[in-house]
């Protein structure tokens, strides 16, 4: 039996589009400098999102999610 993948949705509240960017990040007081999360975004969220992080100082990368 093989398992589907998991449906990769963006990370926005209530938002349920298929994901096209995937913001990493991490906390520095918490996180090693090398450790990245991962959130995923829609094309409309990706601004709001990638705003949240980078305000926080949290932003390390964006790149294309496919």
């Amino acid at each position: 039996m093989t398992e589907e993948p998991a449906p990769t949705t963006c990370s926005a509240k209530g938002c349920g589009n298929t994901a096209t960017w995937a913001l990493r990040w991490n906390n520095p007081k918490i996180h090693t400098p090398d450790r990245r999360k991962t959130w995923l975004a829609c094309d409309e969220h990706k601004e709001s999102l990638s705003d949240f992080l980078a305000r926080r100082s949290f932003l390390r990368e964006i790149e294309p999610f496919t």
